[in-house]
């Protein structure tokens, strides 16, 4: 197996980085989209997160890795194994890394269900996709641009969902998809549609770094690597190990994060002053901020949180052009928060009480 560049050791893209990550502490957040140039680390990053992630604990020879301590998620082997009074054994696996060709099909993807051996034998044979193996991994499309409508529109609805169902003939069979979904693509070569550019939760636009002492660390780097793959990884395994952990706390920790009403509000008024379509945006920026939270070690969300999420879930859905919002930075983004949050503080102290509260006021003043 090729040696693999440690992710600790990618110099600058933060934004990139940090998308990817929080996707590794919450999966349902719905994936990233790299968009940049050539030769801007987009694969290597990939691949390096999938390599530092903590190993995940999953029943033993199972050909889907379904998780032990979700029984709502397994396939269809695993539940008709606990019903025949089978005690599924437990093992723990490194995150797999599933690297999805461009010209795959969508039998490739979803998997095939053997219909003639249905027929003849009575058995259902289950021949597993791509979507398989990538459950509770990392799955990566390079040039997501390039790859047929259809089979991204299969790719995203799965990652939605969380599960992948194939039917054929009144013959069905299901298994869990969970996994982090990574597309990336050079915008030179043509653009997403903007329906399914809005099914990826995150986005990120990267370019090449014009620092020219960041541009020598990234030479030597690179030399360093090549020279001594080995040595290299060794020499960042302490920040590899480092990140691992925090991800892994932070996964423990993503469901405990709280939200107050007043959070909803300002995720919600920031939306809607940006003219943001639907409400697959909102939603991404809760799911975010919780994630980036719990990665600080935190339970409950901040601005900065909502601001950070913000920045990584809208750039895609802000409408582009002279009579529209143009990109905004994360400072602003976090002003305006504030702002809003200000308006709603306000709102609140002068709203006028209601019907049943106003008559509970009248009759206290009452003799």
């Amino acid at each position: 197996m090729p040696a693999i560049y440690p992710f600790t050791a990618i110099v600058g893209q933060e934004r990139m980085k940090r998308a990817l990550v929080l996707n590794a502490v919450d999966p349902r957040i719905g994936g990233v989209l790299i968009r940049g140039e050539r030769g801007t680390a987009k694969s290597t990053a990939a691949r390096a997160l999938a390599a530092l992630l903590p190993k995940v604990a999953v029943v033993k020879d199972c050909r889907f890795g379904c998780d032990p301590d979700q029984p709502t998620t397994w396939c269809t082997e695993c539940r008709e194994r606990v019903e025949r009074g089978e005690v599924l054994p437990v093992e723990l696996r490194a995150t797999a890394f599933v690297n999805l060709p461009v010209s795959a099909t969508e039998d490739r993807v979803v998997g095939t269900l053997d219909i003639e051996q249905a027929i003849q034998k009575g058995e259902r044979h289950f021949e597993p996709g791509v979507l398989a193996a990538a459950n509770r991994g990392l799955l990566y499309i390079d040039e997501v641009n390039l790859l047929d409508d259809h089979v991204v529109d299969v790719l995203l609805d799965s990652a939605a969902m969380g599960m992948n169902i194939v039917e054929r003939e009144g013959i069905s069979f299901s298994h869990p998809a969970r996994f982090i979904l990574v597309g990336t693509m050079n915008p030179e070569e043509g653009d997403l549609r903007p329906q399914l550019l809005d099914r990826f939760a995150l986005s990120v636009e990267i370019h090449g770094i014009r620092d020219a002492r960041e541009r020598v660390l990234i030479m030597e780097r690179n030399l360093e690597f090549e020279t001594d793959p080995e040595a290299f990884r060794q020499k960042w395994l302490p920040k590899e190990e480092e990140l691992s952990r925090q991800i892994e706390q932070a996964r423990m920790l993503v469901d405990q994060v709280t939200y107050s009403q007043r959070d909803l509000l300002a995720i919600a008024a920031l939306s809607a002053s940006l003219n943001v379509d639907g409400h697959r945006g909102d939603l991404v920026i809760l799911k975010t901020a919780r994630a980036h939270a719990a990665f600080e070690g935190r339970k409950k969300i901040t601005d900065r949180d909502i601001a950070l999420a913000a920045e990584l879930a809208l750039p895609h859905r802000i409408k582009h052009g002279p009579f529209y919002q143009s990109e905004i930075s994360m400072e602003e983004l976090q002003e305006r928060i504030e702002q809003l949050q200000g308006e709603i503080s306000n709102a609140a102290e002068v709203e006028p009480a209601s019907d049943e509260e106003q008559e509970t006021q009248d009759e206290k003043k009452k003799p």
